[in-house]
């Protein structure tokens, strides 16, 4: 029991230095994010913190190259309150569910004992998962990619910087920033639950990650290229998410923003896609 306070202390202390760098994140809704996620789960905690720095260290990559092909860029890769609830907002309502649940505390994933929270733990990864796949995609994609995007709908090559718009090397970041959240939550699994002996295997998580982080940014960009609007503005000679006086319609409809479509997209993978994967989860072959 000592032992468990002193690790919750010493988590609460990193929850509360991630709020502290994350000053330019909305102070308080980070704050709020970050502890109620680590009360509940370490390994909660360990995924969205994985997500936040990988996120914010590629956000600020080649950030002289984005300006260049992004009318709203922002310098640093600062992240408003809203921004931070589109993307902590699902799994902090999960993780609240899930210490209702279940109390807080580690488990192993286990759908034959523990159905409802298992169903939980791999909700809320999804909608990490989803988040930084999609930020991973946008972010290294936009830069490293030789060719010019494909619209998702039509697979007509469109201006970098369309809402919708994917490259193969986009499609490879999906995976990549689904699979080190999902890594990082199967290892907080191995230092911090006891029973992992007696439970089915764990390692599906990453496997899981890098699912969600596919898939979850395939789903973004069919809503951005269905339900968001690009432009090419004449002026300023880049893709805009808003109508302009001498701008040029490329895709999409005004009905979302960039934020909206993030929380749908989690929304979406967080529902469904625990529900496609309990089937084939591995189980614990009974005695």
């Amino acid at each position: 029991m000592m032992a468990n306070i002193v690790i919750l202390i010493v988590i609460v202390a990193i929850s509360l230095s991630f709020w502290v760098v994350s000053m330019t994140a909305s102070t308080y809704y980070a704050l709020i994010v970050g502890i109620i996620l680590t009360v509940a789960n370490f390994s909660f905690f360990s995924a969205l913190l994985t997500f936040f720095v990988s996120s914010s260290k590629l956000t600020k990559w080649k950030a002289e190259v984005k300006k260049r092909l992004d009318a709203e860029y922002k310098e640093g890769g600062q992240r408003n309150w809203l921004q931070v609830f589109c993307n902590g907002g699902i799994p902090t309502e999960i993780a609240l569910l899930y210490m209702i649940e279940n109390g807080p505390g580690e488990i192993a994933i286990n759908f034959s004992k523990q159905y409802t929270a298992s169903w939980m733990c791999l909700s809320l990864l999804g909608a990490l998962a989803c988040s930084s796949g999609d930020t991973w995609a946008s972010e290294i994609g936009s830069v490293l990619s030789k060719k010019q995007p494909r619209l998702i709908t039509t697979w007509e090559q469109v201006p970098i910087g369309t809402n919708g718009g994917v490259t193969l090397v986009g499609l490879v970041a999906s995976l990549l920033g689904g699979t080190v959240v999902g890594l990082a939550y199967l290892l907080t699994q191995f230092m911090f639950v006891e029973d992992l002996d007696s439970s089915p295997p764990q390692w599906p998580v990453v496997l899981y990650g890098a699912a969600a982080g596919f898939l979850g940014s395939i789903l973004d960009s069919y809503l951005g290229a269905t339900m968001q609007y690009s432009g090419f503005d004449e002026d300023s000679g880049m893709v805009v998410n808003h109508m302009t006086p001498n701008g040029m319609h490329i895709s999409g409809k005004p009905i979302l923003d960039n934020n909206a479509v993030n929380l749908f997209s989690a929304i979406l993978i967080a529902l469904l896609l625990p529900g496609i994967t309990w089937p084939f989860w591995p189980r614990k072959p009974t005695i």
